[in-house]
């Protein structure tokens, strides 16, 4: 039996604030329970809804020194057992008390050293020794550092190896070098370019990327663009370097939480075979709701994202007046940034026939825009790997993508000469670029209805369950446990 431990901040369904939430969540149930024991630790935050928290079972609690406080701090361990995987939570009030899981960076990065410290601490006392612990993001980053300094000699850990995945690059746990001192209690040494030193400050992820055994992202794409200085957030040099030890795996969706066949969040149920009477009802449907005219002729194009400029939304500013005509519907669900969330209220109230704002997250509303939609629109700058473009061909919702990262491996253009794709997509970060794809689409849509139709079939016909990702999985533990 393989023992395999995922380390992460957050995880469906107790804690989620994105796709790193979906990953930790769903992958784990994927393996070979006969060849594997995959566990999960998180942090025990007050916010994880009480229909969990009220059932998890107290294990016990200790005190660990952390830094150079001078008082040693509380360790509490809670377990839980939710579709067939054992859970851990890291107990400390003090941490991870409150109504959201993130705070200031000052005290996030206390938060998560501490969690980082406590995931090693921990395992002993559960007698649990992982072959490997999956470090994700940066709230992760100290573990494969700690395991290879603090933690070195003790023979406990002296098999376990460590993965670190990057799920965003953008985000990195940085602050100054003797903030970090004091938290870590690592000695001065680590705090060079080669280690932990990041632009004179301390960065926890590149800790992690340093120290960690293999290196994964969740795209091949993403894999390439980030050893490179555009998309690299300052450590493509890093990345670059260990390139023998760095891969890309394409995350999936959970393909029981999205089915168009059993999905109770939306209008009507459809199949692959009854799609097209399914997806004109539930747009029906959806129309009424939105409180937009009950057309089933006009071209509905959804956004379910952040709205911050990573997302493309820039791109979308730009073209908004000659997006929104008299033959399209535009559907926004998310919330971000005050400037976008203000002008797709300005465009609702100047066009309330065309445009309907929901500047909030629903994930039943987001259920019901994938089934009700023509196409789904994700231009972003970067994307990591992805998921809205997944669950959208899922439900039969054509997207339209910019070619990067996870958008470009999963999402196959539109070729009209061989009737291939199963969406549409462009290359270039510029918004009549963008413009002209989604006019393309709505050529495709509005003149040769039968194509269109081929195409939505071809995505719903897609695997981007967990199922192929797991096994690429597997495959990387095994060859990295077998190394010794």
């Amino acid at each position: 039996m393989k023992n395999i431990l995922f380390a992460a901040s957050e995880c469906v369904p107790f804690i989620k604030t994105g796709g790193l939430a979906d990953v930790v969540g769903t992958l784990p149930k994927m393996f070979d329970e006969d060849e594997y024991d995959v566990r999960v630790i998180l942090p025990n935050y007050t916010c994880i809804p009480e229909r969990y928290r009220n059932s998890f079972r107290y294990i016990t609690h200790f005190y660990m020194e952390l830094g150079h406080r001078f008082d040693s701090v509380h360790v509490g361990i809670m377990e839980y057992e939710y579709d067939g995987v054992r859970f851990y939570f890291v107990d400390n009030e003090f941490y991870f008390r409150g109504d959201k899981p993130y705070a200031d960076t000052r005290f996030d990065i206390e938060k998560y050293t501490f969690f980082c410290k406590a995931v090693l601490a921990i395992l002993p006392v559960i007698n649990f020794r992982p072959d490997i612990i999956h470090c994700h993001d940066w709230q992760a980053g100290l573990i494969p550092v700690f395991l290879r300094t603090i933690y070195a000699q003790n023979m406990f850990y002296s098999r376990t190896r460590t993965i670190m995945t990057i799920h965003n690059l953008r985000f990195q746990g940085v602050w100054d070098i003797k903030t970090f001192k004091y938290l870590t209690g690592l000695p001065d040494y680590m705090f060079t370019p080669d280690k932990l030193e990041f632009k004179e400050d301390a960065n926890m992820l590149k800790g992690g990327l340093v120290y960690a055994d293999y290196i994964t992202t969740v795209s091949s794409t993403y894999a390439g663009e980030i050893q490179t200085e555009y998309f690299g957030e300052g450590l493509d040099g890093l990345l670059r370097a260990r390139n023998n030890s760095l891969c890309g795996i394409v995350n999936g969706i959970d393909y029981t939480a999205y089915n168009p066949a059993s999905d109770n969040d939306i209008y009507k149920k459809y199949t692959q075979r009854t799609f097209r009477s399914g997806k004109a009802a539930n747009k029906k449907a959806f129309q009424e709701e939105a409180g937009l005219p009950q057309a089933p002729e006009k071209f509905m194009i959804g956004i379910i994202s952040r709205l911050t400029d990573q997302k493309g939304l820039d791109l979308i500013n730009y073209v908004m007046d000659r997006l929104v005509d008299e033959f399209t519907q535009l559907v926004v669900i998310g919330t971000g940034d005050d400037r976008y969330e203000h002008l797709f209220r300005q465009y609702q109230w100047r066009f309330p026939q065309r445009v309907s704002a929901n500047i909030f997250f629903s994930e039943s509303f987001a259920h019901k825009l994938y089934a009700a939609a023509d196409a789904m629109l994700v231009p972003s700058r970067f994307e990591p790997c992805g998921l809205t473009q997944l669950i959208a061909m899922r439900y039969g919702t054509v997207p339209i993508v910019r070619e990067t990262g996870g958008l470009k491996d999963t999402v196959e253009p539109y070729n009209e000469y061989d009737n291939t794709g199963t969406g549409f997509s462009f290359s270039n970060y510029n918004a009549d670029e963008m413009l002209n794809t989604i006019n393309y689409a709505k050529h495709v849509f509005f003149d040769d209805r039968k194509s269109w139709d081929l195409i939505a079939k071809r995505g719903i016909s897609s695997d981007f369950s967990w199922d192929s990702s797991a096994v690429k999985y597997e495959q990387l533990y095994d060859k990295i446990i077998s190394r010794g």
